[in-house]
């Protein structure tokens, strides 16, 4: 595509024509399309409407990670990848980058590489708008607790809070949301920004506690030793925050959920 070919020329965030072998920017020069793996069930952050779209924060950063790679939006392909499978879905080339609420952690950065901070939010827990006794981990003692499979959310609680809740774990967060309005669960635990979406789609039955337990630090995963494509799109993330698309994008998706908007992370992880 000759405008792909222009972006990837005079974008902020590209590098120079004839990257290294293997790079995400090597494959983005060469075949102008990229594999990215992201979340089909959060909203606010990353969700499939019923009519077959994407669309959410990590969309958008993703979105224009790719465009500064010289990847235009019809030439992504977007690949769900749950938290059991991120780190294999990279280190095996089923993706080029994941961008699905992926925090930077130390035993992560052991098997991928990562891009960022693009954002940082809190782990929080959810439950229902009745529940007004749960007020803080502390108070889940007994409790049925519901995280994400692979995740380290539920673990934080037991360790750090109240060893005898009742973990319960599921592939995805939307399915923990279902437990907890079917009555199964008493709570659900991740990160404050992906529960602020499903409080804004039933803000009359569910409502966030606001305690917030750690900080996550979101980037964008790549492969380990991918240094060219690390700095690429880390240029990336931090044109989007000076060019004001990353905290439109934020209002946009997020600001409707009631969730304090942060100011952009600085980018630490090149």
């Amino acid at each position: 595509m000759i405008v792909a070919v222009a972006l990837a020329a005079t974008c902020a965030g590209c590098a120079p024509a004839g990257g290294e072998p293997g790079s995400v920017v090597t494959r983005a020069e060469d075949e102008e399309s990229l594999t990215i793996g992201i979340r089909f069930d959060q909203p606010g952050l990353s969700e499939r409407t019923v009519d077959g779209r994407f669309v959410g924060f990590d969309v958008d950063v993703a979105t224009h990670v790719a465009g500064e790679l010289g990847v235009p939006p019809e030439n992504i392909t977007w690949r769900e990848t749950v938290p059991a499978q991120r780190e294999s879905d990279i280190t095996s080339g089923a993706v080029d980058l994941v961008v699905a609420a992926y925090s930077i952690t130390d035993e992560r950065k052991r098997q991928v590489g990562f891009a960022g901070p693009y954002f940082e939010t809190g782990q929080d827990l959810l439950v229902r708008r009745s529940a007004a006794d749960i007020t803080g981990p502390a108070s889940l003692a007994g409790r049925r607790l519901c995280s994400v499979t692979g995740s380290t959310s539920a673990e934080q609680v037991k360790q750090r809070f109240a060893r005898s809740v009742h973990l319960r774990e599921y592939p995805r967060n939307s399915d923990c949301v279902t437990a907890l309005l079917a009555g199964q669960v008493d709570a659900v635990t991740t990160d404050a920004a992906i529960l602020a979406g499903f409080v804004a789609q039933n803000p009359e039955l569910l409502r966030l506690v606001g305690t917030p337990l750690s900080t996550e630090r979101y980037g964008v995963g790549l492969r380990k030793d991918d240094a060219e494509g690390r700095a690429a799109v880390a240029a990336a993330i931090e044109h989007m925050i000076d060019t004001g698309a990353w905290r439109e994008s934020l209002r946009r998706h997020l600001g409707r959920a009631g969730l304090p908007l942060p100011d952009p992370p600085e980018v630490t992880e090149r």
